[in-house]
């Protein structure tokens, strides 16, 4: 479980193909050897939103196993070295609940379709799977390549989010331009009540 607070953004340093996955290296930096929650082997990250385990460590970087259904239903199939994703390392017990409850599991895809500005706070607009937006509401909470974020606007064709100078600078969302791909999470909540909805009909 997460929270949707990044912690760092971390770089892809080398990507291997092994069979119909792929083994993919990120170096986490200090985040590896941090105080009190060093990484360790089959620990569960996520990275840009994408719950994944740990299967080998060399220093600061740690090696992750990527299948051909995570390949072919997130973005990390098209991730090249040098890119940047968003990191998170999982709750444990006792730590200090900020965002809202991220399970890591990347719902869909969704693309930026507007960005505007006002002074240094930046609107983002965003294209979504119809099933997707239905389960998103003004002021619910939606996780955008890891990152939990207050939606302004949902409707059935599109969710806009407004992004902070900070968010802007310590997570990837930054250097989003027109077009990109985002991994999607929506709130477990509506995951539920839409769930619930569909039965009774």
């Amino acid at each position: 479980m997460f929270t949707g607070l990044v912690e760092s953004k971390i770089p892809l340093i080398q990507s291997l193909d092994i069979g119909p996955g792929r083994r993919m290296v990120f170096d986490l930096g200090a985040l590896a050897h941090s105080e009190g929650k060093p990484v360790a082997l089959g620990d569960s990250i996520a990275l840009s939103g994408c719950c994944l385990t740990v299967v080998e460590i060399e220093g600061s970087k740690c090696h992750f196993e990527l299948g051909s259904e995570t390949l072919s239903k997130t973005k990390f199939g098209r991730l090249q070295v040098g890119q940047y994703v968003n990191c998170e390392r999982s709750l444990r017990v006792g730590d200090r609940m900020g965002g809202h409850f991220v399970t890591g599991h990347v719902d869909g895809l969704g693309r930026v379709t507007g960005i505007r500005t006002e002074g240094p706070w930046s609107f983002y607009e965003f294209s979504a799977p119809i099933a997707l937006l239905r389960q998103m509401a003004p002021k619910g909470s939606i996780t955008v390549d890891g990152v939990s974020l207050t939606l302004v606007e949902a409707n059935d064709t599109l969710f806009s989010v407004a992004l902070i100078p900070h968010t802007l600078s310590v997570t990837t969302l930054g250097d989003l331009v027109q077009g990109d791909q985002v991994h999607l999470e929506t709130d477990l909540l509506a995951k539920y009540i839409a769930r619930q909805l569909a039965a009774g009909s």
